[in-house]
C-alpha cells in the first residue's frame, strides 16, 4: 500500500537538527529515535529535542514491530546517567524521556539504571519534568519499586497491540503481566501512561476492549498512532487508519475515564510528551 499523504515526513535538514544529532554522538548517547527510526525524528530534533535510550542498544527480546537489534546486550555503562543528565541540560530540556531497551539478562532488568538516571537528572534539571518508558522487568514488583521510589513524574509502559496479537507482535511479553504494572503505577499514585500501535490487522472493537482494560488497570494516559513497517523485514501494514479515526479512538478513551488522550497517525510513545493534554 502507498503510505498516505498524512503520513509523510520531512527529511532530516537544517542546523538544529545537526546540533543535536552531534550533541548526542559527542556524549555517546542513544535515542529511541535514531534506533526505532521514528518517522518524527527530524521534527523533534529540530526543536532540540530527543527521547533518550539506556542500557545500550541491543535489545534481549525481538518484537516484531521493532527496529532495534536483538542480541547480547553489551554490559551496563555507569557513567550513563550523568551523561544523559549532561545531555538533557546541554539541550534544554524542560521535560526529559527515557526509555531503553529490555534488559532480560539482568537480575532487576534495568531498573536500579533507570533509578540512577532518574535521580541524575532531577538534580541537574531540578524544575524539569522526568517521563520513563519502561520494560515489564519480567512482572518483579520490587524492580518496579526502584522506580517508583525514585520518583518520575510519568511511568510508561506500552501495551503496544491488542492482546490476540501478542504471539505474533510480542512474542516474549505477557499483556496481563502489563496491565498489571500499569495498575501497580497507579496504586503508587504516579501517572501511569500507555501506548499501542494500529494498523496490524485489528479492528475497532479489539482497540476499544484495550481502551477499556487501560482505564481499569488505572492508566491516566494514553496514545494511539498508525503501526508503520520499519524495513522489509518487519510485518506488512494491513491498514492505514485515517485521522478521523484516531480522532474517535481519543473520544471513546475520555468516556472510559482516560483523562488524557493523543490520538493521530504520527503519535508515538514519547511525541510532544510534555505537551499531552
Amino acid at each position: 500500500m502507498r503510505i498516505p499523504k498524512w503520513l509523510r515526513r520531512p527529511l532530516p535538514r537544517g542546523p538544529e537538527f545537526a546540533r543535536t544529532r552531534d550533541l548526542l554522538g559527542d556524549l555517546g548517547l542513544h535515542t529511541v529515535c535514531q534506533s526505532a527510526r521514528c518517522p518524527n525524528m527530524a521534527e523533534c530534533f529540530s526543536r532540540n529535542v530527543a527521547t533518550f535510550m539506556v542500557l545500550g542498544d541491543i535489545c534481549t527480546r525481538n518484537c516484531a514491530f521493532c527496529n532495534i537489534a536483538p542480541g547480547k546486550p553489551q554490559p551496563v555503562d555507569p557513567d550513563e546517567p550523568r551523561r544523559v543528565a549532561q545531555g538533557a541540560a546541554r539541550l534544554g530540556l524542560q521535560y526529559v524521556v527515557v526509555t531503553s531497551v529490555t534488559r532480560d539478562d539482568l537480575p532487576d532488568g534495568g531498573a536500579g539504571h533507570f533509578a540512577a538516571v532518574i535521580r541524575a537528572l532531577r538534580q541537574a534539571l531540578p524544575g524539569a519534568g522526568v517521563e520513563v518508558l519502561i520494560p515489564d522487568f519480567k512482572g518483579d514488583a520490587d524492580a518496579l519499586g526502584m522506580v517508583v521510589e525514585a520518583g518520575p513524574d510519568v511511568i510508561n509502559h506500552n501495551v503496544e497491540t491488542v492482546p490476540s496479537f501478542y504471539p505474533r507482535i510480542r512474542p516474549q511479553a505477557r499483556y496481563a503481566r502489563s496491565l498489571e504494572l500499569l495498575g501497580r503505577v497507579a496504586k503508587a499514585g504516579l501517572s501511569a501512561k500507555s501506548g499501542l500501535m494500529v494498523g496490524l490487522g485489528e479492528d475497532v472493537d479489539q482497540v476499544h476492549a484495550v481502551l477499556a482494560d487501560l482505564a481499569r488497570a488505572g492508566a491516566s494516559m494514553v496514545t494511539v498512532g498508525q503501526y508503520m513497517r520499519p524495513s522489509q523485514a518487519h510485518p506488512f501494514v494491513e491498514r492505514y487508519w485515517e485521522p478521523a479515526e484516531f480522532d474517535a479512538l481519543a473520544d471513546v478513551g475520555r468516556s472510559l475515564g482516560i483523562a488524557h488522550m493523543f490520538c493521530a497517525p504520527l503519535v508515538r510513545s514519547s511525541y510532544r510528551a510534555g505537551e499531552m493534554d
